[in-house]
């Protein structure tokens, strides 16, 4: 006889249950893999996200972008909310959408009151 009686009994439980829950589970490792993936991936590129819309919802006159085309130029107007000027050349302004550019280099000064 190869098989001892001990394996042939049975725990009691529902197989397929043991083999989620219990010690060699999959439902543990992917609850662990999930929780790993969500702090080194998810939350880093929401921040970066976040970082992004406030850094483009502060955009003024003076600072030097980067379109989503790679065009660098510096903002000379900021007519509306959704639109922004850009200097790319002595006297070459083109009007690109606020949401085009992916990165702001360089903070202009900050725009003087008019007395």
């Amino acid at each position: 006889m190869f098989v001892t009686p001990a394996y042939a009994q049975s725990t009691g439980g529902s197989p397929v249950l043991d083999l989620l829950t219990g010690p060699n589970g999959i439902i543990v490792p992917m609850l662990i893999v999930f929780v790993i993936m969500y702090f080194l991936v998810i939350r880093p590129q929401q921040a970066a996200q976040k970082k992004l819309k406030e850094t483009l919802a502060n955009i003024r006159r003076g600072d030097t972008v980067v379109t989503a085309g790679g065009i660098l130029g510096r903002v000379s107007k900021v007519p509306t909310d959704t639109e922004v000027e850009v200097e790319i050349a002595p006297n070459v302004k083109v009007t690109v959408i606020r949401s085009t550019i992916t990165d702001v280099r360089a903070k202009g000064e900050p725009v003087k009151d008019k007395d």
